[in-house]
């Protein structure tokens, strides 16, 4: 029997159209344009302004790209897995309302909460779904409307982040290419450095916790840097060297767009050239799931058939981890 690998053979993306800049963050705290982009370089950032749109209105526009740009029957869609830190409710998922409004009515659903990182943690799912020989064609899509939980007044956290999602279709080849290894990491101390505190089962909402502004992301910005500079540089060469890739060998970096001072630790790490690193930063922020599927998304034109790829990312948890990828079609032909 032929080994059954799972591929990604199409991408579609999502990003509102209000843009809010550095300059419109200034008005609302103490911070600049030029302090923002020094620390993180980030320029602007998409915002999902509409009231009582959340990330299953951004999640369908992208799989409806997605399914108009491979030609795919959406009754064909065995599943569609949401990787969101940011659903539009408890419960139903988040992914069970996107694939209902896409016409994917034969699939089942979840949503996967991974954090930053919840793109990697869903494409290994796909992948293995695929892989067992038993599923053929399956969507993953992720990303967050961050605005709903971002507090702008608190000037060390919402100039980060940006509303976005971005969909993979994720079906079978036996060639060789696709998901061709997975590293996923965690290790549970960033509980009290990044999170929000209030909303969940052990903190319930009520009128305190309301008022202690806890309904949004507090993050020890210091300790989550040195963390995810070491953690997400670390897994993209422990990938790298563990399937015998060089520098040389590497088409594509595409990291987690949190920070671009992490981004260079990862880049430098892995010895790949500014050129070969995937960079949307500046204008979209950190979109949490969104923001490697966006990449994918952006630079899909470029990408050719047997490109090496390394996905990497750092979330909350901690959680993070790489995904060496070896793409699957030309991406001019899409």
């Amino acid at each position: 029997m032929e080994k059954i690998n799972a591929v990604i053979t199409g991408v579609g993306g999502y990003v509102p159209e209000d843009v809010l800049t550095n300059d419109d963050i200034a008005k609302m705290v103490d911070t600049s344009d030029e302090w923002i982009m020094t620390r993180v370089g980030i320029k602007e950032r998409r915002i999902l302004r509409e009231e009582g749109k959340g990330t299953s209105f951004m999640g369908i526009c992208a799989v409806n790209e997605l399914l108009k740009k491979t030609g795919v029957d959406a009754e064909t869609v065995e599943a569609v897995i949401c990787a969101t830190t940011t659903p539009d409710y408890h419960f139903p998922t988040t992914a069970s309302i996107i694939a209902y409004n896409t016409g994917c009515k034969n699939a089942f659903t979840f949503d996967v909460q991974g954090a930053c990182a919840g793109f990697l943690y869903a494409l290994e799912t796909a992948s293995n779904y695929i892989r067992s020989g038993r599923y053929k064609r399956i969507i993953v899509v992720a990303g967050d409307k961050m605005t709903a939980i971002t507090d702008y007044t608190d000037r060390n956290t919402c100039p980060l982040f940006g509303d976005g999602c971005g969909a993979v279709m994720v079906e079978p080849t036996t060639e060789n290419y696709g998901v061709m290894d997975t590293i996923l990491r965690t290790n549970g101390i960033g509980l009290e450095h990044l999170i929000m505190k209030a909303g969940g089962s052990a903190y319930p909402p009520s009128h305190e916790t309301v008022d202690r502004r806890e309904h949004f992301v507090y993050q020890d910005g210091r300790y989550v840097f040195k963390h995810a500079v070491s953690d997400m540089a670390d897994v993209a060469a422990e990938v790298v060297a563990r399937n015998g890739l060089t520098n040389d060998d590497i088409t594509w970096v595409v990291p987690h767009q949190a920070n671009l001072r992490i981004i260079d630790a990862t880049a430098k790490r892995l010895g790949v050239r500014d050129d070969q690193v995937m960079i949307n930063i500046q204008k979209y922020g950190n979109t949490s799931a969104g923001t490697i599927p966006l990449c994918l998304w952006e630079w899909e034109s470029k990408l050719k058939k047997g490109d090496n790829l390394i996905l990497a990312a750092f979330g909350a948890g901690f959680t993070w981890g790489s995904i060496y990828v070896k793409w699957g079609y030309d991406g001019k032909e899409a």
